[in-house]
């Protein structure tokens, strides 16, 4: 029997592997995606590029795409989680976000040296001034102008900069990367050559995705991690656990099952909660699971609103994703709390013209064609002059997850979701408000989308909650050391358990419980 099984392997699932396995524990990780390469990173039409929760053993691609009654969910499926599709943001939580919602043991004095381990092993860095993006530099100006100047800052990167780089002129002509080094895991990396693509994976390795530091770590000391793996649910018997889930091969499910002394389940807001969903309501395996499963569900305010500028050339498809911001969690704008950053996006567009002419030989018309379009694509001439003003808010955390009937096909239950918009008009207005100052103090003209203004409905890739820690199983599903009530050896990290938003990229935030999680657990197993 295996010490510890881990489901999912991003920022909560990477850290137990990783510190399990490093105490001598055998470790097994189970993840649903792929195990990506960067030569395997999709850029065709015809790549892998979606995940079919329905089918994943025909699509079990890139991206999984929920969608829900007015809220859509973004999120990554691969080896590494979330770290595969993330704006390598990875910053700490404000230290007044733990002040309540949260129990007592959680605090940011508490959390601060897990905080300074998550950095030790992902190495984030600030982007230098050497490369600044003309987005950067528009956030700057938008701050000075509209009297936010002490609010602005650089953010931490999950990016390895080359101290001696440069920001491109336009698009380079091949995304592997100018230098590589050999990071402080062992792992071969590259630095950062402006690509825009890290929401779509880095062809250079520029970003430390978890499959870079915590997952190669794990590996070294013995962890295996066992891809394409979907869970089903658990099961407990006596005083360890089973298992069962779906193995993928050659295009077909195969049913298997797994024990272990301990379960660490990190599929996820959404993929951790529906797997206990299932494990209480379908299977019955494990039935004294609190009824605040599904609970303090949030999308955590994510927002985008585009701005456009006559005269001014921007480039969202070059560059990191996000690389500053401007903090307004202190409630200062009329109690509306937000964080606003610069966006990105990749560019997919020039990405596919570019794969499709990129082989061709000889000379014709349509080829010349495609070519001079790559071309006007490649340098950037398509939506330069854009803002994409991104940002979080403080929304009301008040969504509710439930197992409910598909109404497509009622004989079959799924995850859905309950989420009234009117708590969290405060936070999102304010934030899309301060992208309209913003966009005006620089002569640019924003755009709300009307998925907002007039459907109410939003977009995520940050959801937060569905197994909140509490105090106790009355208000939660975990308790603060991340174990599941009721069920001893069962924990749950991931985030999931935020019983509230915070209001800014959780990623760090994640890693920092998981850490803090994992050595209660060690701590507690040496104890005995």
């Amino acid at each position: 029997m295996l010490d510890a099984i881990v489901i999912g392997s991003g920022f909560g699932g990477s850290v137990h592997a990783c510190r399990l396995s490093q105490a001598g524990y055998s470790v097994v990780v189970l993840e649903r995606g792929r195990r990506w390469s960067p030569d395997a990173y999709p850029r065709n039409s015809d790549d892998a590029w979606v995940y079919d929760i329905d089918e994943p053993e025909k699509q079990n691609g890139w991206l999984d795409l929920r969608f829900f009654d007015d809220m859509w969910v973004a999120q990554g499926a691969g080896v590494g989680g979330g770290s595969l599709i993330y704006a390598n943001v990875f910053i700490d939580a404000k230290p007044e976000m733990f002040a309540s919602g949260w129990p007592s043991e959680i605090t940011y004095s508490n959390l601060e040296p897990y905080y300074k381990m998550a950095a030790q092993m992902v190495q984030p860095e600030k982007i230098p001034d050497n490369q600044l993006t003309p987005r950067f530099e528009l956030m700057k100006e938008a701050a000075e102008t509209s009297g936010a100047k002490d609010r602005f800052r650089k953010l931490d990167l999950a990016i390895s900069f080359d101290p001696n780089g440069k920001y491109p002129e336009s698009h380079p002509e091949t995304e592997t990367a100018q230098k590589t080094f050999a990071n402080t895991h062992g792992q071969k990396q590259g630095y950062c050559i402006h690509a825009g693509n890290c929401d779509i994976g880095c062809k250079a390795q520029a970003k430390n995705t978890l499959d870079l530091n915590y997952l190669a770590v794990a590996e070294q000391h013995g962890a295996e991690i066992k891809p394409l793996c979907i869970v089903s649910h658990i099961v407990q018997e006596g005083s360890a656990y089973a298992v069962v889930y779906h193995a993928l091969i050659d295009g077909e499910k195969h049913e298997k099952v797994i024990r272990a002394r301990r379960v660490i389940l990190s599929a996820g807001s959404l993929g951790s909660t529906e797997i206990l969903f299932r494990s209480r309501d379908k299977f019955r395996t494990l039935p004294n699971i609190s009824d605040a499963l599904g609970t303090n569900w949030s999308s955590n305010g994510d927002f985008l609103t585009p701005a456009f500028y006559k005269e001014r050339t921007l480039s969202p498809t070059l560059g990191p994703t996000i690389t500053a911001a401007i903090d307004y969690l202190d409630g200062s704008d009329n109690g509306a709390r937000y964080f606003v950053e610069d966006g990105g996006f990749p560019d997919v567009v020039g990405n596919l013209l570019r794969s499709k002419v990129k082989f061709k030989r000889g000379f014709n018309f349509k080829e010349k064609a495609l070519r001079l379009l790559a071309k006007k694509v490649y340098d950037g001439d398509v939506l330069e002059t854009m803002m994409p003003w991104f940002g979080q808010a403080m929304d009301g955390g008040n969504g509710k997850l439930y197992y409910g009937r598909d109404w497509l096909r009622p004989w079959k239950k799924r995850l859905k979701l309950d989420w009234d918009a009117k708590r969290s008009e405060r936070g999102v207005n304010g934030l899309i408000d301060a992208h309209i100052r913003l966009s005006e103090s620089t002569g640019g003209k924003a755009i709300v989308p009307q998925s907002w203004t007039v459907l109410r409905n939003l977009v995520t890739p940050h959801p937060l909650g569905g197994c909140a820690m509490a105090a106790s199983p009355a208000n939660g599903v975990v308790g603060s050391d991340g174990q599941v009530f009721n069920y001893p050896g069962l924990y749950v990290s991931d985030g999931s358990i935020f019983p509230r938003p915070i209001g800014l990229n959780p990623s760090k935030t994640i890693t920092a419980l998981a850490e803090r999680n994992v050595k209660l657990m060690l701590d507690q197993n040496k104890s005995k």
